[in-house]
């Protein structure tokens, strides 16, 4: 985004503020941002309007809600075509414990980011959803040990 001529450095000095709290009012946003409010909601809209603002939401503490355990699992295909990268995609996509899923270069076919409540829920994960998955030949798990860094807040 740093590079898209449509974004003037006062839509960035918004985007950060909104990233650091989507919940802040569009007076203060305004303030922050040296802009009336009403120029600050038009260029709000326009960034929502636009995709450049894809939706609001909160971030919750993973161990408060029993999903305390991230894995990462490398999943390869039994068959890379068209139609078995679909039904992956869309098994992937209806998946509640997968938080993201990356079709991949390199040594295997997808990334899949899930969060569970600890290994025995893991085990469950693995036998009933993930190896049921359409194409799955194989897969391998990383347990994550201690998070270093985690942001959705992009450098604009």
């Amino acid at each position: 985004m740093p590079n898209d001529p449509r974004l003037d450095d006062t839509d960035r000095r918004l985007l950060r503020s909104l990233q650091n709290n989507g919940r802040i009012s569009n007076a203060e946003l305004a303030q922050q941002c040296n802009l009336s409010p009403s120029a600050c909601s038009d260029r709000v809209r326009r960034l929502r309007e636009d995709g450049v603002i894809r939706r609001f939401s909160a971030v919750l503490d993973p161990g408060k809600v029993d999903r305390a355990l991230l894995i990462f699992v490398e999943v390869m295909l039994d068959r890379t075509t068209s139609d078995i990268f679909e039904a992956f995609a869309e098994a992937a996509k209806r998946t509640p414990d997968v938080l993201e899923c990356y079709m991949v270069a390199g040594g295997f076919d997808y990334l899949i980011k899930a969060r569970v409540k600890d290994m025995t829920a893991y085990r469950a994960f693995l036998g009933d959803t993930l190896v049921q998955m359409p194409g799955v030949r194989e897969t391998r798990t990383y347990a994550v040990l201690e998070e270093i860094k985690s942001t959705t807040t992009l450098p604009v």
